[in-house]
């Protein structure tokens, strides 16, 4: 009697789901290690090595270079992983390309000051709906940065809070999806619009970092917690960028 041959492995049925929750987790967390995937997902190491493996070789998670020096450590140093554009599109909108078209005819027919309108009274409806939110949360800024993440994340926009320094004198919001990347890498008036809403909801000055739309791996936003000057209003925030404009505009003209 023969013994039939061994059966090619398979995936099981919720491997998929994992992996797919895996790459999310990147999305969200990144950079990430393995161990703490492993954490959170309450799977074994080899489990999450495995499904971590599958989504490098699909080109939808990479290793991680840090730009600056690190604090060298005893040991070889874990691995942190981060999603390519590749995995980010996987959580895309679809309607994309359309609202790219669409800016796009606005701001030929009005104008670039059409397209400064349109990321005003995008980002006023947000702070409309997460303001309530961050009130609950009270005046202080750690607490009103995270009721912001929660509130971000509802949107699809994965956000996580990080401390910086060793005493936390300032928080990172990392924000590890962009419904509307497509559209922001051709209209930076989307970014700066909402980077202005942060600093009015948080009551702090604010300042962006990186962003998707950039090539960053995340859209990080530094929020300082030590000092705690008056945001710029709506008023303050059009002088400002019309007085960027303008000097702008004479050193062309001086050249």
């Amino acid at each position: 009697m023969t013994t039939p041959p061994a059966l090619p492995h398979r995936p099981l049925p919720d491997e998929a789901g994992t992996r797919e929750r895996v790459l999310e987790l990147v999305v969200e967390k990144g950079p990430v290690t393995a161990a703490t995937l492993a954490r959170v997902l309450e799977l074994t190491a080899a489990a999450v090595r495995r499904h971590i493996a599958h989504l490098q070789s699909q080109g939808q998670i990479v290793v991680h270079e840090p730009a600056g020096p690190e604090v060298r450590r005893r040991g070889r140093p874990a691995r942190h992983y981060v999603a390519t554009d590749a995995g980010r599109a996987l959580f895309t909108d679809a309607y994309s390309d359309l609202a790219t078209h669409a800016l796009g005819f606005l701001e030929q027919v009005a104008g670039h000051g059409a397209l400064d309108d349109f990321a005003e009274s995008r980002v006023e409806e947000l702070e409309r709906r997460y303001a309530p939110l961050l009130e609950q949360a009270g005046p202080v800024p750690a607490a009103r940065a995270r009721a912001l993440a929660v509130a971000l994340t509802a949107d699809g926009y994965a956000a996580t809070i990080r401390a910086v320094g060793p005493k936390g004198f300032a928080l990172q919001l990392c924000q590890g999806h962009c419904p509307v990347q497509e559209v922001a890498e051709r209209f930076p008036q989307l970014c700066d619009a909402e980077t202005q809403a942060f600093s009015r909801l948080l009551g702090v000055h604010v300042q962006r970092l990186a962003t998707l739309a950039t090539g960053g791996h995340v859209c990080t936003t530094h929020v300082p917690l030590s000092a705690v000057p008056t945001p710029l209003t709506r008023r303050e925030t059009g002088l400002a960028r019309s007085q960027t404009t303008t000097s702008r505009r004479d050193v062309t003209e001086g050249n």
